[in-house]
């Protein structure tokens, strides 16, 4: 499975930027899909995941309230909406699929985007 990760850019806090990823597989409604975040100087971090149907959602506390990740499981693609966006938003964004099941762990996940550039600027 090929992940295709787009929409990062430079956006001013308070503003908004969705993130999609898009799948090669034509199974891929059969898989859960996360999104995680790497900051210049840190781990990379859990954001959002979605399970396999679309059904169930999973949000840090960081972003509960201004994400929300959808599953278009005929277009291959799921979005993150990233409202009320703040500057320790700043960040390369992947995303990521997993066969098994929707986590917060990377290590659940069997395939990786290349990564988009979010930039909050304040």
């Amino acid at each position: 499975v090929q992940l295709q990760a787009s929409g990062g850019g430079l956006v001013q806090a308070g503003g908004s930027l969705t993130l999609s990823c898009t799948a090669s597989a034509r199974t891929f409604s059969t898989y859960a899909v996360g999104w995680f975040r790497r900051a210049p100087g840190r781990e990379r971090e859990f954001v959002s995941s979605i399970n396999f149907s679309g059904t169930r959602t999973d949000y840090d506390d960081s972003v509960q309230g201004r994400f929300t990740i959808s599953k278009d499981n005929a277009a291959n693609t799921v979005h993150l909406r990233m409202n009320s966006l703040k500057p320790e938003d700043t960040a390369v964004y992947y995303c990521a699929a997993s066969s098994t099941r929707a986590s917060r762990l990377t290590r659940a996940y069997d395939y990786w985007g290349q990564g988009t550039q979010v930039t909050v600027s304040s």
